[in-house]
């Protein structure tokens, strides 16, 4: 069951690459960075991922991140998706992310799995958008 909105965040696409795919289907790397709210504290979010093209034309994506409050405190995240590239040139991802966090702050995080909707428009904008799943 979809629980409380627990985060949201947007930003910028700063790095793309295309790695080795030992001959199976291309994979690239996406490197982004944004700035939001996490349990309601104020966070950067660097983080990278890399996405392959399934046979079907579908993206399968699996990615981690470091998240940090102006105050130095700290969380980590690991997430996998399903993404699909979009009318607008851009692609669309839904997928669950893990926490880890020392900062009481975000101990919370700890406990809990959260779903995610993810987008980067053609321009490289990013925005995410984060809920507890209970």
């Amino acid at each position: 069951m979809l629980g409380e909105k627990v985060g949201n965040e947007t930003g910028r696409v700063v790095l793309r690459r295309v790695l080795p795919s030992d001959g199976g289907p291309p994979r690239v790397e996406t490197t982004f960075e944004a700035t939001g709210k996490l349990l309601g504290v104020d966070v950067q979010d660097m983080g990278t991922y890399t996405a392959v093209v399934r046979p079907d034309g579908t993206l399968f994506g699996e990615g981690q991140g470091v998240i940090m409050s102006p105050t130095g405190e700290m969380a980590t995240w690991q997430g996998q998706g399903v993404g699909i590239f979009n009318s607008k040139g851009g692609i669309d991802f839904r997928g669950a992310i893990y926490y880890q966090s020392q900062s009481p702050k975000f101990a919370r995080l700890n406990q809990m799995a959260a779903v995610y909707e993810h987008g980067a428009d053609a321009t490289g904008a990013v925005k995410t958008e984060i809920w507890e799943w209970k």
